[in-house]
């Protein structure tokens, strides 16, 4: 089962939750794997500790243009819609961190000047730590396709067992790659007029992509209760919620997880999990 957890927005204890439920999930003896699908500033390390065992090159295809086949026609930057490549004194000049890897240059040259070379943007690192199989991808500074680092990051999950997809923040390309073949998303929020609006935008994003969703609210006992009411009305699930606990901060200060030093919350985890579990079999059923 693929699990994601995401966010509408950043700051709401995503990885927090993924990273507990990953621990408590392993520490009750399943087999769970936890991806750190955001790619631009992973920090589930910090609380897993994981050795890392293995580091793979992530690449994408870009532009090479043979300058003396090149006739500066001008169709390949016409066609681009990111300038990564234009036409300048009679030739293509190519702008590598801009492509976006369509390969649409190579399709409209007319003399075949253009072929396509891999460059590395990011690199996917698998490894574990008591009893949690991990993985992370890194995006190269000066990169913009985390998708492609998600994607290369995803072919590494297994086969058996619960995998727990910790997805970038948002609602843009990046998070719909970490999620859209996912079995159930959680979405964490917090009970404020800003959790609120970014609640609502990922509620939309993931009801337009069919996947059952259920919500997890963090810091609960601070806000107000626009959020509880919003759901209630929307007729989402609250599955789980976390109170602003003075030990909690401290544990995620020192990058312990709540489940080792407050060992009650391992039971709501797989409270947690079991809940997902429920909601996805009825969202089978019903489909």
């Amino acid at each position: 089962m693929k699990i994601a957890i995401a966010s509408g927005k950043g700051g709401t204890g995503k990885t927090t939750l993924s990273t507990n439920l990953a621990a408590a999930l392993a520490h009750d003896g399943r087999r769970v794997q936890y991806l750190d699908c955001d790619v631009e500033e992973p920090n589930g390390h910090i609380f897993l500790k994981p050795q890392w065992d293995s580091t793979e090159d992530v690449t994408v295809g870009v532009p090479q243009v043979d300058l003396d086949t090149c006739t500066g026609c001008g169709k390949c930057g016409q066609l681009c819609q990111y300038s990564a490549i234009v036409a300048v004194k009679g030739a293509a000049l190519v702008f590598e961190q801009l492509c976006h890897s369509c390969g649409g240059c190579m399709a409209v040259c007319p003399t075949g000047a253009i072929r396509e070379v891999e460059r590395k943007i990011g690199v996917a690192q698998y490894g574990g730590s008591n009893g949690v199989a991990a993985g992370q991808g890194v995006l190269d500074i000066g990169a913009i396709q985390s998708p492609a680092v998600i994607r290369h990051l995803k072919k590494g999950m297994r086969d058996r067992g619960i995998v727990i997809l910790d997805a970038p923040p948002g609602t843009s390309c990046p998070v719909i790659e970490a999620i859209r073949d996912c079995d159930f998303v959680l979405l964490v929020t917090e009970p404020t007029p800003f959790g609120l609006n970014d609640l609502e935008l990922a509620v939309g994003m993931v009801r337009q992509l069919g996947i059952p969703f259920a919500v997890a609210v963090n810091r609960c006992d601070m806000g107000d209760d626009g959020v509880v009411r919003y759901c209630r009305g929307e007729n989402i699930p609250i599955l789980l919620e976390i109170p602003n606990d003075r030990r909690i901060a401290e544990a995620y200060s020192r990058g312990d997880m709540m489940v080792n030093v407050m060992t009650a919350y391992r039971q709501k985890f797989i409270r947690l999990f079991e809940s997902i579990v429920s909601l996805q079999i009825a969202g089978k059923e019903t489909a």
